[in-house]
Formats: structure tokens, C-alpha cells, sequence
């Protein structure tokens, strides 16, 4: 059987082409899974997994929850707001006290960037970085880019442009790692206040016209503006920013091709997306959340046949 080349998820610039197939191919048979009447699989049913939250998330914990439960898995959910970190337990003690419990997996969201990458070298558990900071977001880029490959057959060739908050985005430098290991073509575009001063030695090009970008390419990811990450202001107003980075219907119909309109949510309504572009039938956001599951259903799966061994 094919394996990862990893045996931790820290962030897609660590994986190879191959083990974004591998997922993509795993995902693909778990999404027949999630589409049949009975959900669940028994293949994980001696692994315990952890998700340890230390910042606030619904919807990514809810999705590895029901991943890991559509698995089999035993699962202990660990919300830190409202633990012993508050108290002052390091981050390690905290991990180790619930390893103690047996815990074969980690799955881990912390405000600082590397948290992950930090813990791996401490603990015995495989770890998944469910976000850390401003830095990276594996599942989500992996998700994405599975629903485009879903839509448009192939990553390859194609032209993504990541709109809005680069800046403070672990999903923006996510997707520029796994969109280039597989051969995409991308653009970033918003404020040049919100674009990282680096962003071109990833191999990205930027555009700061939205309606160039939109016509450029293929697939438009657009970003919430991350205002709990703000501290300065980085553009006059809201209302200035979604004038010349929302993108509505009307701007939408204007173009001369059908573009295909992602977002990794929450979506800010009415600011980078109007309530008719996320609702509309060029939007894949939906699909997005489906294959999320599926997505992080075929990476623990993966990974905990490397615990097994």
C-alpha cells in the first residue's frame, strides 16, 4: 500500500506531490463513505485522537470531529480557553498530561506559529496542524484544492487568484505551497498594506486590480479580512475595501468566462462576497465543507497507518 512520506501534518511545504495525490485518491473513497447510508468505516477503531484547540474554531473542530467519529476513532476533545493553560501549564505539560491518557494522534490549533512543528519534536503522538497563527493551514489548502480538482478535473495549468488579507492568512500560504507542488499557476490580489513584503519569492505574482485578476484566471479564492488579527488599521474603511476588493454579481457577470468562487469561511457577507456570489452557482463553498471531512477523513487515516506499523 502507498504511504506518506510524513508522519506528521505541519504544513504542506513538507510534503511531496505524491502525498497530496495519495490523500486526494484516499479522500475520493471516504467520499463514497460519507455518501452512503451508513457513514462510518471501522478502520480506526483502536486509535484515540485528541484535538486540542488553544484558539477558538468551529468549524474546522467540527470537521475533524466528525472525521475521526466517521473513522471509528476514540476521540477527546480539549478546548483550552477553558483549561489549565489559563493557569499558566506549559504547552508541552498540557500535551503530555493527555498522551498520558493514551493518545495515539494530536490534532492541534495554536495561536503561534510553529506550535506544531515544536510539539512534534517533544511528543511521541503524530501531530496535525489545524492552524497555527498566521503561519499554515494544511487540511484547508488541501481541501481547496481538492474541491477545484473535483470541479475542473485538474489543478495542473490552472490559474488561482487568492484575494484579500494575505498578510495574516495561514490559508493563503497553505494553498501558494500546495497550488505550486501541483503545478498551478497563482496570482494574489488585495491592498498592498494586506500583501506580505516576501510574497513574490513564493513563486506568486501579484496584482493589485481586482477585475485583472478575476479575468485572468480560473478559480477565485477569496479571503475574509481577519480583523482579531488586526492591530493597525491597514485600509481607510470597510466599505473602501469591499468597492475595490468585493466581489458581487454584477462585477461577476461582467466578465467574459464563468470563474469558479471559493472561500474557506467564514464568510464576511456583504465584504469580500456578496450573500448572491456565495449563493450562486459559480461558487463551490459548499462542496469545500463536504470535502473537508473527506479530506481530513483520508490524511488521519493515512497517518494512523504509520502509527500501526
Amino acid at each position: 500500500m502507498a504511504e506518506l512520506s510524513v508522519k506528521h501534518l505541519l504544513g504542506i511545504k513538507y510534503l511531496r506531490e505524491s502525498d497530496i495525490q495519495l490523500i486526494f485518491e484516499t479522500a475520493d473513497h471516504f467520499k463514497e463513505v460519507i455518501n452512503r447510508s451508513i457513514k462510518k468505516v471501522p478502520s480506526l477503531r483502536d486509535i484515540t485522537i485528541a484535538n486540542i484547540f488553544f484558539e477558538n474554531s468551529t468549524r474546522t473542530k467540527l470537521s475533524f470531529e466528525l472525521a475521526e467519529k466517521r473513522l471509528s476513532a476514540d476521540v477527546l476533545n480539549f478546548s483550552a480557553s477553558q483549561s489549565s493553560v489559563k493557569k499558566g501549564e506549559t504547552l508541552i505539560d498540557t500535551v503530555n498530561n493527555i498522551l498520558s491518557m493514551k493518545v495515539d494522534m494530536v490534532v492541534m490549533r495554536h495561536p503561534n506559529p510553529g506550535a506544531g512543528i515544536f510539539l512534534a519534536k517533544h511528543v511521541k503522538a503524530s501531530i496535525i496542524n489545524a492552524g497555527d497563527g498566521a503561519h499554515e493551514h494544511p487540511t484547508q489548502a488541501l481541501l481547496d484544492s481538492y474541491s477545484i480538482r473535483e470541479k475542473l478535473g485538474d489543478v495542473s495549468g490552472k490559474n488561482v487568484v487568492i484575494v484579500g488579507d494575505i498578510l495574516h492568512s495561514r490559508v493563503a500560504l497553505s494553498n501558494i505551497f500546495a497550488l505550486r507542488l501541483q503545478g498551478a499557476n497563482v496570482k494574489v490580489c488585495g491592498p498592498k498594506t494586506l500583501l506580505p513584503k516576501h510574497i513574490a519569492s513564493l513563486g506568486v505574482e501579484v496584482e493589485t486590480n481586482l477585475r485583472k485578476a478575476l479575468e485572468w484566471c480560473d478559480v477565485a479564492n477569496m479571503l475574509r479580512i481577519q480583523n482579531e488579527r488586526l492591530d493597525i488599521s491597514y485600509f481607510p474603511t470597510t466599505r473602501e475595501y469591499t468597492q475595490q476588493y468585493g466581489v458581487n454579481k454584477a462585477l461577476l457577470d461582467s466578465l467574459k468566462k464563468e470563474i469558479v468562487i471559493m472561500h474557506p469561511g467564514p464568510i464576511n457577507r456583504g465584504v469580500e462576497i456578496t450573500s448572491d456570489v456565495a449563493d450562486s452557482k459559480q461558487s463551490i463553498i459548499l462542496n469545500q465543507v463536504e470535502n473537508g471531512v473527506a479530506i481530513r477523513m483520508a490524511v488521519i487515516y493515512l497517518l494512523a497507518s504509520k502509527i500501526k506499523q
